[in-house]
């Protein structure tokens, strides 16, 4: 069994010492709690963390955190944009803000699972997971869960790339589905 996992350990430390770069390394290091480092690459983490925490059950109220205010939280309106919710609106709207993406993601995967083809049926669990993935990578980079490499949460972040690729995902698939209905009507 150890001899099946050599390989593994021996490359993987190979790819971390020599194929990745330093700034990438440290990442890594303070994602895995081998390193701490509050100035450098752990500030944004860290300084999430202290707002969301700061945050409450209630939050401060819209505009009025401490942290997303003076400006201690980084890219607060892009990549660490569920800090702020957290700060300002506490548990209670962070919880409420999930809660709106688990339903949007059930409603894709109904939407996926009715479609009469294997291309709408696929192309929807692709939105699926492009949303999802975003949502998870997003909320675990805030609260440092996984690693800080800077993706948006959809429909939040300030970005007019982001909210177009998402919008133009969502009214495509929006668009397969209404054509399910008239496939059925020219097939009678």
């Amino acid at each position: 069994m150890l001899l099946a996992h050599s390989p593994f350990f021996y490359s993987a430390d190979y790819v971390l010492n020599h194929v990745l770069e330093p700034h990438q390394r440290v990442r890594i290091n303070v994602l895995l709690g081998l390193d701490e480092d509050l100035n450098g690459a752990g500030y944004n983490v860290h300084q999430s963390e202290i707002a969301i925490g700061s945050g409450g059950l209630q939050g401060k109220g819209f505009l009025n955190g401490t942290q997303t205010k003076l400006k201690f939280v980084p890219e607060q309106d892009t990549d660490f944009i569920f800090c702020t919710v957290g700060e300002e609106e506490g548990f209670f709207g962070s919880a409420g803000v999930l809660i709106l993406f688990l339903l949007l993601i059930l409603r894709l995967i109904h939407l996926a699972e009715r479609q009469p083809f294997g291309f709408g049926r696929i192309y929807g669990y692709c939105v699926l997971s492009i949303f999802l993935f975003h949502v998870f990578i997003n909320v675990g980079m805030v609260l440092g869960l996984t690693p800080v490499i800077g993706i948006p949460l959809p429909f939040f972040s300030y970005g007019g790339s982001s909210l177009w690729g998402f919008t133009f995902l969502l009214f495509i698939f929006l668009r397969i589905d209404a054509g399910r209905n008239l496939v059925h009507n020219h097939a009678l």
